[in-house]
């Protein structure tokens, strides 16, 4: 029996219309509908055509269906701006990695979700209500996706062929997840956890907002978030030049430009101060990249932990992804190059250094 549904997800993970398709396989456009909607199956020959064509085993084709993530029930940035085709590859990719998440579930006990919903508050207030129920006072966060992983939050990585999506979040039975593009500054990919957290604590079931408003809002609070107003105040004068922008961002380990925002915001750059600073910071650079930035990006800790734990058992991430009916690259595209990572150097694996540090155990 084949499942319709993988036919039309594989599709979409790879980013190909049913035209695209058809003329890869050689088979009619009807004849594909037919095999998405379920109408008929594929020949055993097709389907190994089709298995070929998508680069998914024609076991993943055998396995149960599987309902794709509706676009309307994630935060996608500039949702309007998005092509369909990106978009919807995007949450084809993030589906699959569900199926991940659940066989990491039923093998190890996972930090459960400590978010509150925090819909009727202010971005800023949110984000310091945030802060206080997480026992961070105003200190800067050393890393974002260990620190959110540690309280819940499930954190995969984007194929790297998904350059016009940044990062995205929703919940899902319970459980927050973020999924994060690999294609940004290590400095802008902490600002998208930030992003992403607020639209998971703001933009709930408590209160629904899309749109522009929405991402005004999670800007705000990832802006608060990472920078809060005391601790920038007392590490920066008022109107500081552009040098001193640029050096003061280590501190929170964030973009130029995102500090240069929240300067403004925090009414320690007027008008002009702010617009001249942009427009020197644009010169040096900063405006699409992060010159002499942080060294690495951040990746999961949870995840390594998880594939260190399963190592240990004796079970290869080929194993893992046999189990998945998927590639092994595929599954490394999930969890941020992992399976690179570990097979790396000496075959040790080193963990990341992160002052919190989610806790798992095994499921017995």
């Amino acid at each position: 029996m084949v499942s319709s549904s993988r036919i039309a997800i594989a599709r979409k993970r790879r980013g190909l219309t049913l035209a695209d398709l058809s003329e890869r396989v050689g088979v009619s456009l009807q004849s594909l509908s037919n095999y998405e909607t379920g109408r008929t199956d594929p020949t055993r020959e097709t389907l190994a055509k089709i298995s070929a064509a998508l680069d998914f085993p024609e076991s993943f084709f055998r396995k149960p269906d599987v309902e794709i993530l509706p676009p309307d029930a994630v935060s996608f940035r500039a949702r309007s701006k998005l092509a369909a085709a990106p978009r919807d590859a995007a949450l084809a990719a993030s589906t699959l990695a569900l199926e991940l998440n659940e066989w990491i579930e039923v093998r190890y006990k996972l930090p459960a979700a400590q978010l509150p919903t925090l819909g009727r508050l202010d971005p800023e207030g949110a984000a310091n209500v945030l802060r206080t129920r997480w026992g961070l006072d105003d200190t800067p966060i050393s890393n974002m996706v260990h620190l959110v992983e540690s309280r819940g939050v499930r954190v995969f990585s984007l194929p790297p062929e998904f350059a016009d999506v940044d990062a995205f979040s929703f919940w899902r039975n319970g459980t927050p997840f973020i999924f994060l593009s690999t294609l940004k500054s290590p400095e802008r990919g902490r600002f998208d956890v930030a992003h992403e957290l607020g639209h998971l604590v703001l933009h709930g079931e408590e209160r629904s907002l899309q749109g522009p408003p929405a991402e005004k809002e999670a800007n705000a609070f990832a802006s608060a978030f990472l920078m809060p107003e005391a601790s920038v105040r007392s590490c920066i004068p008022k109107s500081p030049l552009p040098s001193q922008i640029v050096s003061a961002k280590k501190i929170w380990k964030v973009a130029a430009m995102a500090l240069t925002y929240r300067l403004h915001d925090l009414d320690m750059l007027s008008d002009w101060h702010y617009r001249k600073a942009c427009i020197e910071l644009s010169k040096q650079g900063y405006r699409s990249s992060e010159p002499r930035g942080m060294p690495t990006r951040e990746k999961s800790q949870l995840l390594e932990k998880v594939f260190n734990l399963a190592q240990g058992k004796g079970i290869s991430t080929r194993q893992v992804a046999d189990e998945l009916n998927v590639s092994t690259q595929e599954l490394s595209s999930w969890i941020f190059g992992l399976v690179v990572t570990v097979r790396a150097g000496s075959g040790r694996p080193v963990p990341p250094a992160s002052a919190a540090r989610p806790r798992l155990s095994v499921v017995r």
